[in-house]
């Protein structure tokens, strides 16, 4: 069951469960990551769910934090559904390309296809901030190039911040 809340006409807000809420306990990992959620193919809620479980089960992360889910408009291709994004905040001790590898065998085990830039997909698990890095390279550039340009990102931020 969510709770959902209308921002204006192109976006939408959902909170439930598990998501806008702060699960803080001790880690014994090294660094704290912001990572952005998305998805607009199939049942993403349902899928953000699964995934909310993986995390919590899986021992090389811990899970701190998750934002409220935003419904949004596509941007970049926009023949396609709107997207539901949202904010999680893990505690983990791999290293940034290990832990981008790691997000990338996480989307494939969720059926992540990787066809075209801002194609449809059933999950996009983007590093938007790894603790208080910076870096850029071909691969990898943290904090996020455009976080604070897409409302996809600063709107669940600030349910995270508040």
């Amino acid at each position: 069951m969510y709770i959902k809340r209308r921002l204006n006409e192109s976006l939408t807000t959902f909170k439930g469960l598990h998501f806008g809420s702060n699960l803080r306990s001790k880690s014994f990992h090294r660094y704290r990551v912001t990572v952005g959620i998305g998805g607009n193919v199939g049942d993403v809620k349902r899928r953000f769910e699964h995934l909310f479980t993986f995390f919590k089960r899986d021992k090389r992360v811990e899970l701190l934090e998750t934002s409220l889910i935003l419904k949004n408009p596509p941007f970049g291709f926009m023949g396609q559904d709107d997207f539901l994004n949202s904010i999680i905040i893990l505690q983990v001790s791999m290293q940034p390309f290990t832990f981008l590898d790691y997000l990338h065998r996480v989307e494939k085990k969720f059926a992540r296809k990787r066809s075209f830039a801002n194609a449809p997909r059933t999950l996009d698990l983007d590093i938007i901030f790894f603790d208080n890095r910076f870096m850029k390279t071909k691969r990898l550039t943290v904090p996020h190039a455009s976080w604070f340009e897409r409302e996809s990102v600063m709107i669940p931020l600030m349910d995270i911040n508040r």
